[in-house]
């Protein structure tokens, strides 16, 4: 035993569970108590009510202590706490400052997640309000309460971690499989079955087509979305309001197409349930025709095409302007032939000496992979351009001889077609008229039909000798 030194005096500990507060005068802890059974059975009812029975009694035998109350969930899991409707009332007497002290009969009572009671526990302690686990009899305010936060935080994260590892597994297990699960409320154009699969809604697949079809005719994210806010069409949350990411996320997302590309993001955090952009630290799975499309392929490409050759328009995380898009006749229309990226058109002053030439971006900016492309005038440049365009017209005019001669040819046959098919009826109708004249009958409207046959035959040989003087 360690001896005292002369002027030193002890005071001993007042045993108690709860907070001591002392004042001028003392008040009373304000005890509340908190009971859950997890099942329906009579056996569970008559527990219920004894519990109640039970923390009444011994909140009042202890006279420094005074009932605040007790809080009762009738036969509801704790797996969640949020689905506790007494629970959560507590918890909110709690934070108004009603309640100095919760007793509840065990951890697995108060909480069966762990990480619920870890930060409930927690939040608790900083009000100075501790809860006294009887079963355990650990309170966690004291020093022996400390040491449980620490073990709980520690099967938090263990309970956390492995309850993630077996739903990552699972999910790979069904990405593996090709097993597709998309989350429909906010995805615009499709809906579910009642198997669970995905279905088109043909109302909101055609705003989905008109949004590619408005795209690949030169409307920018901006206007689209303006045109739809127009129109009073919603968006796939039920919103009236677009954002241009809305439009930008449909026009890139593979699922339109019939195909999905499953696990995009992963966890970070596994406590945190943070997630983040799947960059390549885990697998990705393209699963192709997992389900009806409502764009060709060959429309999603040259969207995807269209939308890289407009990102290539600006450089950077500052979306600078690469070009004055329209200011100059052949800006954005002048590739590279070595790297590929534009050419922009520059103003040089040597000496005293200014021209204006154009030069790949890749070489005026320095950012990028370096390239060989040489400088072009101006002057050159705009001569070799209204050549191609020359050859292309001559081109032209010789695919369109071409054209004019098939169709002459196709028309030639065509009416020589018809005028043997007229001879052939006025052949006929000359032998029964013939035969008419044989029985004496007057055959006046056989004669009428041949006139108009030899009318719509003459009409016909003047329509070929017209077109052969062309």
């Amino acid at each position: 035993m360690i001896s005292l030194a002369s002027n030193v005096t002890v005071i001993p500990a007042k045993k108690t569970i709860g907070t001591q507060k002392t004042t001028d005068k003392v008040q009373k802890t304000r005890v509340a108590a908190y009971c859950r059974v997890s099942t329906d059975s009579d056996e569970q009812e008559t527990s219920y009510e004894t519990q109640i029975e039970h923390y009444t009694s011994f909140i009042n035998s202890h006279p420094d202590w005074v009932l605040a109350g007790i809080y009762a969930d009738d036969g509801i899991s704790g797996m969640n706490t949020k689905k506790r409707d007494e629970f959560q009332r507590m918890i909110n007497d709690c934070n108004e400052g009603k309640i100095d002290m919760v007793i509840t009969k065990s951890i697995s009572r108060f909480a069966r997640n762990t990480v619920d009671c870890l930060n409930y526990t927690r939040a608790l302690k900083n009000k100075n309000i501790g809860v006294y686990f009887e079963k355990e009899n650990i309170n966690t305010l004291d020093a022996k309460g400390e040491v449980l936060m620490t073990i709980m935080a520690s099967l938090a994260q263990q309970e956390s971690e492995s309850l993630s590892a077996n739903v990552r597994l699972g999910l790979q297990f069904r990405y593996q499989q090709g097993k597709v699960q998309v989350n429909h409320n906010w995805f615009l154009g499709y809906t579910k079955d009642a198997d669970g699969h995905l279905i088109i809604d043909p109302e909101q697949a055609e705003v989905v087509k008109r949004i590619y079809r408005e795209y690949l005719s030169g409307k920018s994210f901006l206007q689209i979305k303006r045109s739809l806010e127009a129109d009073g069409i919603l968006n796939g949350a039920g919103n009236a309001k677009w954002h241009e990411s809305n439009i930008k996320q449909i026009l890139t997302n593979e699922k339109y197409i019939g195909d999905a590309l499953l696990q995009k993001t992963y966890t970070v955090d596994i406590l945190e349930k943070k997630r983040e952009a799947n960059k390549g630290q885990v697998p990705k799975y393209y699963v192709e025709d997992s389900h009806e499309a409502i764009i060709p392929k060959d429309i999603f490409l040259k969207v995807q095409e269209e939308i890289a050759r407009r990102a290539n328009l600006t450089k950077g995380t500052t979306k600078r302007k690469r070009i004055y898009s329209g200011r100059y006749a052949l800006s954005g229309i002048v590739f590279c032939a070595h790297c590929g990226d534009i050419f922009r058109r520059i103003k040089w002053n040597n000496r005293g000496c200014k021209s204006t030439v154009w030069r790949c971006v890749s070489r005026v900016e320095k950012d990028g992979p370096d390239c060989t492309a040489r400088t072009v005038h101006e002057e050159f440049l705009h001569e070799v351009v209204i050549k191609a365009i020359n050859e292309a017209f001559r081109e032209k005019k010789a695919i369109l001889h071409l054209l004019r001669e098939n169709i002459e040819s196709s028309l030639e046959e065509v009416t020589s077609n018809q005028i043997a098919a007229i001879d052939e009826q006025m052949k006929s109708m000359q032998q029964e008229l013939l035969a008419t004249v044989n029985s004496k009958n007057t055959g006046d409207e056989l004669g009428m039909e041949i006139r108009r046959l030899r009318d719509e035959k003459q009409a016909l040989q003047n329509e070929q000798a017209s077109r052969q003087d062309l």
